[in-house]
């Protein structure tokens, strides 16, 4: 099939078809979809976002990183990036990285560890 079909339509057109296809765990065409959009309007925050979700769940852990980091250059309280770019890095072994964006995810969201 070919993919000039996921390229037609508005840019809301597109943007629930990718949602659509993110939905169904189909997200290899979630984020051919979003990186279009993306090239588009690289200054949204939420196509990006879900772009690097998609690369996440595909394991394209790298491209996900650098989404994530660049939603974060452009927002750096952006909660759900920061643990997402955390999470990222512990799959990639980063752990000591990771363990940085998580405590700040963890403080952006009031979720931090009672003290003993």
């Amino acid at each position: 099939m070919s993919d000039v079909y996921y390229e037609f339509g508005t840019a809301a057109e597109r943007w629930e078809r990718a949602r659509f296809f993110f939905e169904a765990k189909e997200y290899g065409t979630a984020a051919g979809i979003l990186g279009g959009l993306v090239a588009e309007a690289p200054e949204l925050i939420a196509p990006r976002l879900l772009l690097a979700r998609a690369y996440y769940h595909s394991a394209r852990l790298q491209k996900a990183e650098a989404e994530l980091r660049t939603v974060l250059d452009r927002d750096p309280v952006e909660h759900y990036a920061r643990l997402m770019l955390g999470r990222t890095l512990e799959r990639q072994g980063r752990g000591a990285e990771a363990s940085a964006h998580l405590r700040l995810a963890a403080a952006m969201s009031g979720d931090l560890p009672s003290a003993p």
